[in-house]
């Protein structure tokens, strides 16, 4: 009887000690949603961008990634975000898709222009860039270098 209760007692214990990690873990991210006024993007892929992500300018959080859909007029994917409502935008702002190191997470850069008319709540940002597959890229290198060697060997000496 005593070997179950000093079991007992150990699991809780771990139990507590887990919880607490987990609640450290959560509040030391910055995994909460930045509160504010909505901003719409649209972009030709939107890959690894989900509900969620940050949103920064100039390498800090100025926003999250509420929802990502599917366009089906155009196809093209609809990025909706909350930006802080302190954080004036021009309407020339430029979003793009950037990597976190080279192969890091992804997250939503915006580029603030230089207009003097702010974006209002609901604006759609007009100039968007999609994110580099570094894939591709280095698959059409591996290829292009192949290529290059194989047509300098049948070359006439």
């Amino acid at each position: 009887m005593r070997r179950n209760v000093i079991e007992t007692v150990m699991g809780a214990v771990v139990l507590v000690a887990a919880g607490m990690f987990l609640y450290f873990a959560y509040s030391g991210s910055r995994v909460r949603t930045v509160g504010g006024y909505e901003l719409i993007a649209r972009f030709e892929r939107v890959d690894g961008i989900a509900a969620g992500s940050d949103v920064r300018i100039s390498g800090i959080k100025v926003g999250t990634v509420t929802d990502n859909s599917l366009d089906p007029k155009t196809y093209l994917a609809v990025v909706k975000m909350s930006i802080r409502p302190t954080i004036q935008l021009p309407t020339d702002t430029v979003a793009e898709i950037a990597t976190e190191g080279l192969l890091g997470g992804r997250y939503l850069s915006l580029v603030p222009g230089a207009d003097d008319e702010m974006m209002k709540p609901g604006s759609v940002i007009k100039f968007t860039q999609s994110p580099v597959d570094i894939a591709t890229l280095l698959g059409k290198f591996v290829f292009s270098a192949a290529d290059s060697a194989s047509k300098k060997s049948e070359q006439p000496k």
